[in-house]
């Protein structure tokens, strides 16, 4: 199964350590970055954002070795120039008007075109990158996977806090990203002509100039032989990121074997997948989904397990059973914003909150 290919994307807060806000003054972290890893460092629209990326990995043994070497390298770069990493989908206190935007042109015309949707968009986000046979073989994925985005999206919900106040959301990002146009879960694409027929309409009418600013849950690459899944907030272990990870292939790898059998999963309206999106932003694990074929509400964690079984049989033959596996631990111990609703409502101090990021995104180093 050496086509599903995994290319992980994370984006870290980059914090102050006196006042534990974002860091929103200019510093050279970036450069050193990229000094030291080339494009695999690269700056996002706000300067307290960092991303850091995998190269094409064959399996999730290599996608460990590149996570964990990636993230340890930032935190020593970091800490060498006073500045400290957090891994959550939001800060819980910065002001998104302090923040400075990064000087280059392309966020530059972001902004002029998206204004406070752009400046307001202090997320930090995990996307997973799957290889594919074709680009047409893409499109069909991305029909298939939509239904099991909530859940996935359900895991990695890290970003309970904003602009210095409790949400009540499990994942307040996605709320944020939502101001954004053409993200969410997208439509059903019949082909791959029909889905460059749209991106290529976007580009005619000018709204926009390349297909990579489709900004879905998951989309077929417009370029590569990949299926992008952008659904979900960046998780505060590495253990976690690469646990997300491992489910995307499976479930491409489920799906596809499914296909070349002639079968495949039943496909669901994006205005029902929603339903399940918002559930899962709101609650994270600790809700229900629907479940759809039998109509009635299913609690999450159940669902996780049903989940974990639909794969079981495609996870040896990728190699990936000791992360899959991490999946029971993420439910005993609960998700990124579990933990730091746990941690804020025994201290009731947002700083305690960004402390307790800062040491997590470290775990297992």
């Amino acid at each position: 199964m050496s086509h599903y290919t995994v290319g992980i994307e994370e984006e870290f807060q980059i914090i102050e350590p006196e006042t534990m806000d974002l860091c929103s003054y200019k510093h050279n972290l970036i450069d050193l970055m990229v000094d030291e890893l080339g494009d695999r460092a690269k700056a996002e629209m706000h300067s307290a954002v960092i991303e850091l990326t995998t190269n094409i990995c064959n399996d999730m043994d290599e996608a460990k070795t590149e996570v964990f070497q990636l993230r340890k390298k930032l935190i020593d770069v970091a800490e060498k120039e006073n500045l400290l990493i957090a891994a959550a989908g939001t800060h819980p206190f910065a002001k998104w008007k302090d923040q400075n935007i990064t000087n280059h042109p392309r966020y530059y015309e972001i902004v002029e075109e998206m204004q406070d949707a752009a400046r307001q968009n202090l997320i930090f986000g995990l996307h997973v990158h799957v290889g594919v046979e074709s680009r047409d073989i893409g499109v069909q994925m991305m029909n298939a996977v939509r239904y099991f985005l909530p859940h996935i999206f359900a895991l990695s919900t890290n970003s309970p806090f904003w602009d210095g106040n409790n949400t009540g959301f499990k994942s307040f990002r996605s709320k944020v990203f939502d101001k954004f146009p053409r993200t969410g879960i997208p439509e059903y694409y019949p082909s791959l002509s029909d889905y460059d027929n749209f991106v290529n309409l976007l580009v005619r009418t000018g709204c926009i100039d390349d297909g990579k600013k489709i900004w879905w849950d998951v989309r077929a690459h417009p370029y590569y032989k990949t299926i992008e899944f952008r659904i979900c907030d960046v998780t505060l272990r590495p253990m976690e990121t690469l646990a997300i990870a491992a489910l995307c292939q499976a479930l491409v790898a489920k799906l596809d074997k499914l296909r070349k059998k002639n079968m495949s999963f039943r496909l669901y309206s994006r205005s029902l997948i929603n339903e399940n999106k918002w559930r899962a932003a709101r609650y994270g694990l600790s809700g229900k989904l629907i479940d759809f074929g039998r109509e009635k509400e299913i609690p999450m964690r159940n669902l996780v397990y049903e989940f974990i079984n639909f794969v079981d049989d495609v996870v040896d033959d990728l190699g990936s059973r000791e992360y899959i596996d991490y999946i029971y631990q993420m439910l005993d111990d609960g998700s990124g914003a579990d933990r730091q609703l746990a941690v804020f409502n025994e201290t009731n101090d947002l700083k305690k909150v960004v402390e307790y990021c800062v040491a997590d995104t470290k775990t297992g180093l």
